[in-house]
């Protein structure tokens, strides 16, 4: 009896030491930008491809399609509070972000949908908003694509930004009421 406990533990033990794999990182991790602004919290969560050598848009990335913005799952932003963002009143709420990248402007598109692997899903019934920012170029190349939020005040500039390439989006925050 003796014996056959020793053996049921050893076996039982080398099922659980097979099942314990390592979790290998993925190669596009994710990220978190947030901003507040008095009782205004706004908070994007977004996947960072890497460039690793390749030519990112217009290939990787290829020009006038929907893209979700990162990689892995669309990129999600929440907002606590009405702002305008482009210049177009976005109410409270959670939303993907979406933008068709050409050459000369990104149509950035905001998106009432959320939960997307990619932009596979996409209904452009569900947008809530487009608009258009030109394009910028930036003087040192980012490997990775990166949102970064630029914050005075009331204002915030969004920054898409990776290779050399740059768009910026406006956003208000909405003074509270006292």
């Amino acid at each position: 009896m003796y014996r056959f406990l020793i053996l049921f533990v050893l076996l039982a033990s080398a099922g659980v030491a097979e099942a314990q794999q390592a979790v290998k990182p993925r190669p596009s991790p994710t990220a978190i930008v947030t901003v507040r602004y008095k009782d205004t919290y706004l908070k994007l969560t977004y996947s960072q491809p890497h460039k690793r050598g390749r030519e990112v848009f217009g290939k990787l990335v290829p020009f006038n399609e929907v893209w979700r913005t990162g990689a892995n799952e669309a990129t999600e932003f929440t907002i606590t509070k009405d702002a305008y963002i482009g210049g177009n009143l976005v109410p409270a709420g959670t939303y993907s972000l979406f933008t068709i990248p050409t050459p000369e402007k990104w149509t950035i598109i905001i998106n009432k949908e959320n939960g997307l692997w990619g932009s596979y899903n996409y209904n452009p019934k569900l947008d809530l908003v487009r608009f258009d920012i030109p394009v910028t170029e930036n003087t040192v190349a980012y490997e990775a694509f990166t949102i970064t939020l630029d914050h005075r005040n009331n204002v915030a500039d969004l920054l898409l930004v990776w290779d050399k390439t740059k768009i910026v989006i406006p956003i208000q925050f909405i003074e509270p009421k006292l």
